[in-house]
């Protein structure tokens, strides 16, 4: 997973010195062959190799092929394979979680205020996107 972020971080070539087009053939046979998830994970871990590689500047690639290997080692290890980014996933949550914290509070002091429009508009908007306020008597919670 350190690959695909490191990827963004590549510095692009004129030219390249490896086939990355050859090696994102390869994942997708790996998939044909009865969704061979053995040699696709050989694959993606030549394709850290490759990552690897150029950030070491012993092979180079263009603009358009750290691309490709950013986008088709995304696809693979998230999406195909199902493997979740952890830090990203995690962080996220929080985020989230201190973020509709943060309107409830907000929330509450307009209602305090007796500010009820602003309190029903973001109680209202939270509930668009999904995300529903519960109030009781040991405060407001919410769930997604």
């Amino acid at each position: 997973m350190e690959a695909v972020k490191l990827t963004s971080q590549l510095n692009a070539a004129s030219t390249s010195s490896i086939d990355i087009s050859a090696w994102v053939a390869q994942c997708y046979e790996a998939m044909n062959d009865d969704f061979n998830t053995p040699i696709l994970i050989a694959q993606l871990f030549e394709g850290a190799k490759y990552v690897n590689l150029v950030n070491d500047g012993k092979a180079q690639l263009t603009s358009t092929d750290i691309n490709l290997l950013q986008n088709t080692l995304s696809t693979f290890i998230y999406e195909v394979l199902g493997i979740e980014n952890e830090r990203m996933s995690s962080n996220s949550a929080e985020k989230l979680d201190g973020t509709v914290s943060l309107l409830i509070q907000m929330r509450n002091d307009a209602r305090a205020s007796k500010n009820f429009a602003l309190s029903d508009q973001i109680r209202d908007q939270l509930l668009a996107i999904g995300i529903q306020l519960k109030d009781g008597k040991d405060g407001t919670t919410f769930s997604y």
